[in-house]
Parts: C-alpha cells; structure tokens; sequence
C-alpha cells in the first residue's frame, strides 16, 4: 500500500463520525480525564523565600508535579539568576531549591497531600 492510499484510511483513532453517540461518550471521558490527570489534586504553595506561587500535587512521597502559574523567569529569583547563562525558560534545568523545600514543609504541615500507596 502505498502513503497516500495510508493517509486515506488509516487514523491515529477513529472520528466515531458514523456513531455520534459513542463519540459525545468518548468527548465526556476525554473532559473528565483532562480534569483529573490535569487539575485536580493540585495545591497551592508558596515559596517562603520569594513568596511565589506554583499548583503542585503529590503523586507520591518521590514523585511531584510542578505547575507554574507564571514564567519561573520572571517570578523566581534562583531561576532569573540562572536565565541568563541557560538560555531560554523552556530548557531543561534543575528546580528552584527554596521552592522545594517549601513544598517538603507543606507536606510535613500536611497543607500538600500524599497519596498512600503501598506496593503490589
């Protein structure tokens, strides 16, 4: 087969067009997944150095997800320092280590949950 005879058939998922009821199901699924892998779970915490504020959730004790409300350039002063030498906001970098250690100390308040997980 050749490309252009792929491009007409094949699609990374189905459109669904010939069943619109299925398609309204997967759109509410695709909304409610968006809000719980995305949004929900996510704390406010405030750096207690610089006083800037980021989303954060726990997935675990090791695993945390960060979500700048801002560009980390333009709020923090480690990353501003570093931005410079680095290059733009969006290249790879280590965190901010006074944010980290807010957010140790919100889960020690127990102001960021952790979920409990225990292994199979």
């Amino acid at each position: 087969m050749n490309a252009s005879a792929r491009q007409g058939r094949w699609a990374k998922s189905p459109n669904f067009a010939e069943w619109p009821d299925r398609a309204e199901a997967i759109a509410a699924q695709t909304a409610i997944d968006k809000i719980n892998y995305l949004e929900s779970g996510q704390h406010e915490v405030r750096c207690r150095e610089c006083g800037t504020c980021v989303l954060v959730r726990k997935h675990s004790l090791s695993h945390t997800s960060v979500q700048w409300q801002d560009d980390p350039d333009d709020v923090c002063p480690t990353f501003r320092e570093s931005a410079a030498t680095r290059g733009s906001s969006i290249t790879p970098r280590e965190g901010c280590p006074r944010l980290q250690a807010s957010i140790d100390q919100a889960v020690l308040d127990g102001s960021l949950p952790v979920p409990h997980t225990f292994p199979a």
